[in-house]
């Protein structure tokens, strides 16, 4: 979450919108953006609706993977990052900014 917030405008420059989902209460993810500085949006999913339609959910655990998820606007997924990898923006900003040009050339 603090790269995403670190690199914002990264994301800002790309048309992109950027949210975090967590299956904690959206007091708890105030919280915790309070705590992180964060600004975009955290949601709340808490009864694991989109953890499970997104095959993160850890029926074992009970908790939802980390995962990074870039969307274009046609709702089709373009990238996916996963576990300890999806805390580096790189492959999100690359993937958001290669959409926004695509978008730009047509």
């Amino acid at each position: 979450m603090k790269a995403y917030q670190a690199d914002i405008a990264k994301f800002e420059a790309s048309d992109t919108q950027v949210f975090g989902v967590s299956i904690d209460s959206p007091y708890a993810n105030a919280e915790f953006a309070k705590q992180l500085g964060v600004t975009f949006p955290l949601l709340s999913d808490i009864k694991h609706t989109v953890v499970k339609d997104y095959g993160i959910f850890n029926e074992d655990g009970g908790y939802g993977n980390r995962a990074t998820f870039v969307i274009d606007k046609d709702g089709i997924i373009q990238h996916i990052d996963e576990g300890n990898v999806a805390i580096d923006i790189t492959g999100a900003a690359d993937t958001c900014n290669i959409l926004s040009h695509k978008k730009a050339t047509q």
